[in-house]
């Protein structure tokens, strides 16, 4: 079976209660597109006219942190949002983001979504509260992680690994 772009948009909780008349805006700046495995979507500093709704696959979010290299901060998958660094100036990707493997979205044009959010400011303003509240879990994503990480550059276990040993051992007994 065969869905239109509009179906699909509209089926994704991101895009949930838009009325017909902004769908029909945000799906006129929508396509298909697929990224083999190890492809970089983006990089941090190029130009960030995109965002990405990930319908198959995996992603990895990535930051070069000095003396460490590319250090993955969260890993993304079906059904999830990649991008937010077209929202606001200067429209430059804040990290690298990398297929891990085929990965199959739909790529939404940022300055084709801008012009219709300037001007249909009912769109622009509903598009914003949605992408703070993404923003918003990818900073507290990436905040754990780099706990992690610097926790780690004094010779301690990892948050992550230490709570899961700490429940299994409990489960254990």
């Amino acid at each position: 079976m065969v869905n239109s772009l509009e179906s699909v948009i509209k089926a994704h909780p991101f895009f949930h209660d838009f009325p017909e008349d902004q769908m029909k805006l945000i799906t006129s700046c929508a396509k298909n597109v697929e990224f083999p495995e190890g492809h970089f979507i983006v990089l941090e500093g190029d130009a960030a006219n995109e965002f990405y709704f990930i319908r198959k696959g995996a992603v990895s979010i990535e930051l070069v942190i000095p003396e460490r290299g590319p250090t993955t901060m969260q890993t993304i998958g079906e059904g999830e949002i990649l991008g937010w660094s077209w929202v606001s100036p200067p429209y430059r990707w804040h990290f690298n983001a990398k297929a891990l493997k085929r990965t199959k979205a739909l790529v939404f044009d940022a300055k084709c979504l801008r012009a219709k959010c300037e001007a249909d400011h009912d769109l622009g303003y509903e598009m914003l509260k949605r992408f703070a509240n993404l923003i918003t879990a990818r900073l507290d994503a990436t905040r754990l992680q780099l706990l992690d990480i610097y926790r780690l550059d004094d010779g301690a276990r990892p948050l992550a690994k230490k709570n899961h040993s700490a429940k299994a051992t409990k489960t254990a007994r």
